[in-house]
């Protein structure tokens, strides 16, 4: 799981939402995804928002309940590592053999 891949939800309260990886927090094993998990959070004026209030923002959700969105099928699939043309290992879907960017 890296920032930037696209992964959908395989359990709890957001599954089958799809989005982007924003974060990922590797000592907690969890990540932060674009638009999935929002919770509400209660804010007191600042002077970012002064207004104060109640703001939804995105949880952190376990890595073993994501799983990386295959490019060419749109369904979820698992990674795995080969060596590229240039000698390094790249990541790639084991659905579709295709490489993940």
């Amino acid at each position: 799981m890296k920032k930037g891949d696209t992964v959908i939800v395989n359990a709890g309260d957001s599954k089958g939402q799809t989005g982007k990886v924003l974060k990922v927090l590797v000592e907690k094993e969890r990540a932060i995804v674009e638009g999935v998990n929002m919770v509400s959070k209660h804010t007191k004026p600042n002077a970012k928002n002064p207004q104060g209030g109640i703001v939804k923002q995105e949880a952190s959700i376990h890595i073993s309940n994501l799983q990386p969105v295959d490019a060419k099928s749109g369904k979820a699939t698992r990674v795995g590592r080969k060596e590229g043309a240039d000698g390094k290992l790249v990541r790639y879907s084991k659905k579709s053999g295709e490489e993940i960017k």
